[in-house]
């Protein structure tokens, strides 16, 4: 009776939101009081279960709903089973990396928290409440436990007896742990928790719990999902008390669950956890916070956590532009060619973590300073200086550039250029290059985009017009760089004419495609073709139709904008000749199943050879002759005519063989019974013909017979029935459609005489 009264008094207002997740990193479990019944000694708790994934792994979604179990559990560790809940997904949220500001959060570690809510009244009993949720699994790559991949979590939490009785929320943990801890760097975390009733809190690490297994994740797996070593277990079958990880001992345990030196370890009173992690790897880590009132124990919160611990890069990093970085000694080299005076450009990071610089140069004993972010400094003369760029000096986040600064005599890049204005021959560049180190090393062309040279000195030809840019970059045996850029007009005309038609002889009409590969002409330059039947063009590469019959000289005028011409005669180049003229017509017009004999009458023109073909079979040959097919059916006759020149032509006519359909009603017939034109029905051809019907009417639009079938006939009766109607004139309809889709239809009369 007790059992059932604690049963009917459950109520759950489930919390709606949707939501999705991967591998399981975490969990805990609080209760807080919502309102009190004490007459009915009834308490209405509002739940909230966070559970932790993460979003990079290929793992299972955030349960939605999750699966609640709730239990009695008495003095002697026994618990009943009393109810299960499903609880939607209220939200999620992607949690922030935080570590130490010297350090920038590694990519791609993350943590995604999904809340679930739930409210429930539930009696004041003498024995504690046992709420608890279980789910497999935890990520592979965990370091400290034992197969984690096949190492499910539980989470849970009680009300005891005198959490009950004193209506008593559950503290709750304040601060989220570091989702990112850098190694050999120490960890100072506040993991204390906050109880509104100001309850004594004591801390301790303790072993994460685990529950469920792979079943009924895979085919392979086997099993059911919701037995007790299945990826969701069913709590009606899987009650507490739950089993801990397995931490790889004697590496780690669940009070040392990190190892590190110092060891991360956690304070009792104040639950500040700290210590120095050395190894890199994600550790699972069991908190538990335990909650007392005047000495007595009232609840225990557990919060289950993966800790990440990566190498972290440095949030600040000394940079500056250089020509080269000296590796063995991190040394950035910066070379003057020329100058004594010399720039230096800052390229640190990350520039929001910089709050200062501080250039230092040692020039014959001096020491010259600078704060800017950028610096220039004034040299004496040629040689190498040292000196340092240090960013956030005297800070814990600081870094620092050494610098080596070599002052080489000047260089100076130079060259000259000439080439024929009129006729595209090479353009020839000479190198007029000086360094005063009087030993130049290499010499880089940048003539046109994806054209380059290494040589002294070069001769190019381009194979477009234009204005060109060219550059010469050379660099000494001091590794001083300079480069200089001429720009000119380069609007010759070609040397040679070069054209490739597609084709040079055809039958008439002939298409040709005239591909013009001279070069350099762009559509800047004036183009004059002349086909030599009258018509030109202007098009770099034109195409023309030669309609008429002969042989055609092709010229081709070729100006550049700058006045230069040249010119090209191709004679006797395009031969187009006779083509013959398809066409045929033949009688009679109209073809069926009943003439399907054909007469073919020859209308083409300049043939010398006719051949006819009836869907792509040749069948006769000769001007005129007759053909009968064999059925019905659309045929495709096609006439290919030859010319003695081999030029070709060809028509194409479908002809249609069409079924003969024909239906004829007689105007009288006497249904007397003597043998003798008793029947009334259709005469004529049927096969092929569809959606027949046939319907006779009295003068009274009143319908006596009908029929869907032409072979069917009518008695003078009426319907299917023996009566018979009297003598009189009735009126019949029928319609019908031909095998070509073609809808007749047709009214008229009949008379009965008996």
């Amino acid at each position: 009776m007790r059992k059932k009264l604690l049963l009917a008094a459950v109520h759950l207002l489930l919390v709606l939101g949707i939501g999705q997740a991967k591998h399981i990193i975490g969990g805990e479990f609080y209760y807080q009081v919502v309102s009190v019944d004490t007459v009915k000694k009834i308490t209405k708790y509002l739940f909230t279960m966070k559970v932790y994934r993460d979003p990079n792994s290929l793992g299972a979604d955030f349960d939605d709903p999750a699966i609640i179990g709730i239990f009695t559990k008495n003095s002697n560790n026994v618990y009943s089973y009393l109810n299960r809940l499903e609880v939607r997904l209220k939200s999620h949220r992607n949690l922030d990396a935080v570590i130490d500001s010297c350090y920038v959060v590694p990519p791609n570690i993350e943590v995604e928290e999904g809340i679930y809510q739930f409210e429930m009244n539930l009696p004041i009993i003498s024995n504690s409440y046992v709420l608890s949720y279980q789910r497999c699994c935890r990520n592979e790559t965990i370091t400290n436990i034992i197969k984690p991949g096949d190492t499910g979590a539980a989470y849970e939490i009680e009300i005891t007896p005198e959490a009950q009785r004193l209506y008593n929320n559950s503290p709750q943990f304040v601060n989220f742990p570091p989702i990112v801890i850098c190694s050999n760097q120490p960890i100072d975390f506040d993991h204390f928790a906050s109880d509104i009733e100001g309850d004594s809190m004591v801390y301790e690490f303790c072993a994460p719990l685990t529950a469920g297994g792979t079943k009924g994740s895979s085919t392979l797996d086997g099993g059911r999902a919701t037995d007790c070593d299945g990826v969701t277990p069913d709590p009606a079958g899987c009650p507490p008390p739950f089993k801990t990880v397995s931490f790889r001992n004697p590496i780690y345990t669940y009070n040392q669950p990190m190892g590190g030196n110092p060891v991360v370890a956690i304070d009792s009173k104040t639950g500040k956890i700290t210590g120095t992690p050395t190894v890199q790897g994600q550790f699972v880590v069991g908190v538990c916070a335990k909650e007392y009132r005047n000495g007595q124990l009232l609840s225990v919160i557990r919060r289950d956590f993966q800790f990440n611990v990566t190498y972290c890069q440095s949030a600040v990093s000394a940079l500056i532009t250089s020509d080269s970085v000296n590796i063995s000694n991190q040394e950035f080299v910066i070379n003057s060619c020329g100058t004594n005076t010399v720039k230096f450009f800052n390229q640190s990071t990350l520039e929001k973590n910089i709050k200062s610089y501080l250039w230092e140069f040692d020039i014959k004993g001096n020491k010259e300073i600078q704060t800017g972010k950028d610096a220039e400094f004034d040299f004496p003369g040629q040689g190498q200086y040292s000196g340092l760029m240090i960013i956030n000096k005297g800070t814990r986040c600081s870094d620092t550039a050494k610098l080596s600064v070599r002052i080489y005599p000047a260089i100076d890049a130079d060259f000259d250029y000439s080439y024929d204005t009129c006729y595209a021959n090479p353009v020839i560049f000479k190198d007029k290059s000086y360094t005063g180190s009087k030993q130049m090393e290499s010499w880089n062309w940048s003539l046109e985009s994806g054209v380059n040279a290494s040589t002294k000195d070069v001769n190019h030809i381009f194979r477009k017009p234009g204005t060109k840019s060219v550059t010469l970059q050379v660099k000494d045996i001091n590794g001083c760089v300079d480069s200089r850029t001429k720009t000119f007009d380069y609007y010759p005309v070609p040397a040679l004419i070069v054209v490739d038609p597609t084709t040079t002889e055809g039958c008439q009409p002939v298409t040709v495609f005239f591909d013009n590969l001279s070069y350099p002409i762009d559509s800047t330059y004036d183009i004059l073709w002349d086909f030599g039947d009258g018509s030109t063009s202007t098009e770099i590469s034109p195409k023309h139709t030669f309609n008429s019959i002969g042989t055609f000289n092709v010229k081709l005028n070729i100006r550049s904008p700058i006045g230069c011409e040249t010119q090209k005669d191709f004679p006797s180049w395009i031969q187009v000749k006779q083509s013959p003229i398809a066409g045929f017509s033949y009688t009679p017009d109209e073809l069926n199943s009943l003439h399907k004999t054909i007469q073919v009458v020859d209308e083409s023109k300049f043939a010398s050879q006719i051949d006819y073909f009836i869907n792509g079979k040749q069948i006769f040959d000769g001007s005129n002759p007759r053909y009968t097919f064999r059925d019905t059916g659309i045929y495709l006759l096609r006439q290919i005519v030859t010319h003695s020149n081999a030029c070709a032509d060809t028509l194409d006519q479908y002809l249609d063989i069409e079924p003969f359909i024909s239906y004829f009603l007689p105007n009288a017939f006497t249904p007397n019974g003597d043998g003798n034109n008793d029947d009334y029905f259709g005469k004529g051809y049927f096969d092929g013909m569809s959606s027949f019907m046939l319907s006779i009417w009295d003068r009274w639009g009143s319908q006596l017979f009908k029929t869907e079938d032409p072979y069917i006939v009518w008695r003078g009766t009426f319907g299917e029935s023996d009566k018979q109607v009297p003598d009189g004139v009735y009126v019949y309809r029928y319609q019908y459609r031909t095998p070509r889709g073609l809808w007749v239809e047709k009214q008229g009369t009949v008379t009965l005489l008996r």
